[in-house]
């Protein structure tokens, strides 16, 4: 009778901090794959976007391939005002590529605005889309403390499980 391999899952931890862009140079905000009208955006190589960016970061971890700055860095002029979706497509075919099957990503984001609550189903449809693979999104605020209460940027942590195919 042979023994049965036990496929044991991997875990990572993904972070992203984004400050708002200057009032000079405004961007628009996009935050957990989707586009906020109205939103003061974040500044950044790429869209800003630190949930999709955390979300990425976490699967790396898990793979143990790296991280957003080894794949997407600013020394990378192709990704420059790249979306967050498209990086964390990419970032799931690499992990993919590197013999995981991705189980699920979980992030969490500090801010005080937007108000997600009400999108959160379409953010979560977009990012597991990209991801092929469940993400789920939830938001908390800091309770007016630190640079999120004071309203100077947003900041995403992210786990993410993967397991070797």
């Amino acid at each position: 009778m042979s023994e049965a391999k036990m496929i044991l899952p991997r875990t990572g931890i993904g972070l992203d901090v984004h400050a708002y862009a200057s009032p000079d140079l405004p961007r628009p905000l996009w935050l957990g794959g989707l586009f906020w009208e109205g939103e003061r955006g974040l500044a950044g190589h790429s869209d800003g976007d630190p949930v999709a960016h955390a979300a990425a970061d976490a699967l790396f971890s898990a793979a143990g391939i790296g991280d957003l700055g080894t794949h997407f860095g600013t020394d990378r002029p192709e990704f420059a005002g790249a979306s967050g979706v498209t990086l964390l497509t990419e970032a799931a075919r690499l992990v993919r590529a590197a013999g995981f099957e991705i189980g699920n990503v979980a992030v969490q984001f500090v801010a005080t605005r937007p108000k997600f609550g009400p999108r959160r189903e379409e953010s979560q449809r977009v990012l597991s889309e990209a991801a092929g693979a469940p993400v789920s999104v939830t938001a908390t605020t800091s309770d007016g403390l630190g640079f999120t209460g004071r309203g100077e940027g947003i900041s995403a942590v992210a786990t993410a499980l993967v397991y070797p195919r």
